[in-house]
């Protein structure tokens, strides 16, 4: 039945149905369907409660409009415009010495949203002194919920790791790396003791697999290829030998056994996009004339060509975000009349934008549009479900004007840094430009970031917070 039900929503969403229309075809879809999970099936006990958390990473409000002019046209609204709660969220960071940092990364702030501290940049799941920090989803789990992690990343990357693990660098991902060694040519100092060696919990694979998550769903295979020092014996063997169904592609995922833990993993590192610019293209730099070389002031300056959003090619068979989640409530669904946490990121938004590939973190927006689609229905056949969508730190990407206010002065006028001038559906031309480093990555920035929450949000959720409180709202609601 859900093979059935991931073939309907690829058909709806193939012809970009969105927001309230999406919601009610994916729900019709289902119904039609009669899909008898216990997804599908309304919970009776009114102790049933739930929490769905979407994250998407470097979603700030730029991004938001990115994927509303693409992929609804300015006049349109996303599936989040439809959510009755919006507010603004302040992101929270500190260095060693407790001072305040103003731009934060994915695992201190996943930190501040899974644990409810403020740490610093880096850390998973610890706090500046190294002391680790209980976790929602361990705390959920704990007290009788099912929980699950479901990310486009690797599932050992920073935001979902930082619901799962606890070390001291978001880069001790195996157990190999955790030693220190050499990453992006530079000498890394690794995490040695938080090794299992020498007394510590292990990387963040060794304790995805030891942690009381029931459903985990990602990239990151590479990391579970490693066997811990005391045993020869890969990661992912050991899970299954502990009972862990491990899925590598959408036939294991969904014929995989439904009342085990599972543990997908479909991409070495993370999972391909959906989009790319035509022909691979990413934000360029502008031409200056050999006049302008000499003195910018001067002669005349060529933009870089309009391009088009086309389909990924390394996607493929990979499954979507939306199949990720709807596998991920089913499986917590099952039996369950207690009532689950489940984290979904969109993590390529942040990546995408990082590379400098607007093209790629629309194509991000979208999955994260069409799991948000899932989680509504899921609430609307559980009442006491509470959806929230937020964004763990703001980007780089900004939409600047297309043509320049200043394009008929007597001086070249052009942007800093890279720029795209995508050729949207509507047959508009969106200018997004990158210029906060010249080095071949961007940085993330400083702004706060949106949150937006479904019915069972209104008050839960303040017109502002800071993400600390975003952690203590979805804790009440469970009542942990």
């Amino acid at each position: 039945m859900i093979r059935r039900f991931i073939t309907t929503v690829a058909d709806h969403t193939s012809t970009c149905i969105r927001g309230r229309h999406l919601r009610r075809a994916l729900l019709s879809s289902l119904m039609a369907l009669g899909v008898s999970s216990a997804t599908l099936a309304t919970t009776a006990s009114d102790e049933h409660r739930a929490v769905i958390l979407l994250i998407g990473d470097g979603f700030d409000d730029q991004h938001v409009t990115m994927g509303r002019n693409y992929l609804m046209g300015a006049a349109g609204e996303l599936t989040l415009d439809t959510l009755p709660i919006r507010a603004a969220v302040q992101v929270e960071t500190v260095d060693a010495q407790g001072k305040p940092v103003y731009v934060a990364d994915s695992a201190n702030t996943a930190t501040t949203l899974a644990g409810g501290q403020v740490t610093e940049i880096g850390r998973v799941g610890t706090d500046r002194q190294d002391k680790d920090i209980e976790t929602l989803l361990e705390q959920a789990a704990a007290a009788g919920y099912r929980t699950g992690i479901v990310a486009t990343a690797s599932v050992t990357d920073a935001t979902p790791a930082s619901f799962m693990a606890h070390v001291s660098n978001r880069g001790c991902e195996n157990p190999e790396i955790i030693m220190g060694g050499e990453r992006y040519g530079s000498q890394y100092p690794g995490c040695p003791d938080d090794a299992r060696n020498n007394g510590g919990p292990g990387s963040i694979a060794e304790q995805i697999i030891a942690s009381p998550a029931h459903v985990v769903l990602g990239g990151g295979l590479k990391h579970f290829d490693y066997s811990p020092f005391d045993s020869d014996i890969t990661l992912l063997e050991q899970a299954k030998s502990q009972g862990i169904a491990v899925a590598t592609d959408l036939d294991s995922l969904l014929t995989s056994d439904k009342d085990a833990r599972l543990l997908g993993l479909f991409a070495p590192k993370h999972l391909p996009v959906r989009l790319r610019g035509a022909d691979g293209r990413k934000a360029e730099a502008v031409t200056g004339s050999l006049l302008n070389k000499v003195d910018e002031r001067l002669g005349t300056v060529e933009q870089p060509a309009p391009m088009a959003c086309e389909p990924n090619p390394e996607f493929g068979t990979t499954p979507t975000l939306a199949t990720l989640t709807e596998v991920a409530l089913d499986r917590l669904s099952r039996n369950n009349d207690r009532g689950l946490f489940l984290m979904i990121e969109s993590a390529s938004i942040d990546k995408q934008s990082h590379a400098r590939n607007p093209c790629g973190s629309i194509g991000e927006i979208e999955q994260l549009e069409e799991a948000l689609a899932v989680a509504l229905t899921y609430a609307e056949l559980h009442p006491n479900t509470l959806v929230l969508v937020t964004a763990d730190h703001a980007q780089a990407a900004q939409i600047v004007p297309e043509p320049s206010l200043f394009e008929d002065l007597p001086l070249p006028s052009y942007t800093p840094g890279k720029i795209a001038r995508i050729e949207t559906p509507e047959g508009g031309l969106m200018a997004i430009n990158y210029a906060t480093t010249v080095f071949p990555s961007e940085e993330h920035t400083g702004a706060n970031v949106p949150l937006f929450g479904n019915a069972q949000a209104l008050g839960v959720v303040k017109p502002f917070m800071r993400q600390r409180d975003v952690y203590q709202a979805m804790r009440q609601y469970l009542g942990l």
